[in-house]
């Protein structure tokens, strides 16, 4: 299939908004369930930011075919939080969030793979 096809752009713009927007309401839908009191901690809206992001990069791999590099993504994320991790109650929300927010983009890419 040629990349500049009106119907793939269509599929990859529909899914970048499906990824990273619907991503986000899947999130918090799951999330709900596990409150982690971050006050006083980090960015207002930082980890919704960081979910944006991851969940964009991930359906942009997934496009070019590059998903073994989703591991880099992660590793990168579990780099940043390595002191929060040690404490389970933190680890348990930040897996279930992450594993959650990736889980979205393979979603959405295995929908649209058809029209891609």
């Amino acid at each position: 299939m040629e990349w500049f096809t009106l119907k793939y752009i269509i599929a990859v713009l529909v899914g970048y908004l499906l990824s990273v927007y619907g991503g986000h309401l899947f999130v918090r839908l799951i999330l709900r369930k596990y409150r982690y009191d971050m006050k006083n901690r980090g960015l207002k809206s930082g980890g919704a930011m960081i979910g944006y992001l991851e969940r964009a990069i991930i359906f942009t791999l997934l496009l070019l075919n590059a998903s073994v590099i989703i591991g880099l993504v992660l590793t990168a994320k579990s780099i940043a939080r390595f002191e929060d991790l040690k404490k389970r109650e933190f680890a348990e929300y930040f897996l279930i969030g992450t594993l959650s927010s990736i889980f979205f983009p393979f979603l959405v890419f295995l929908l649209l793979r058809p029209l891609l």
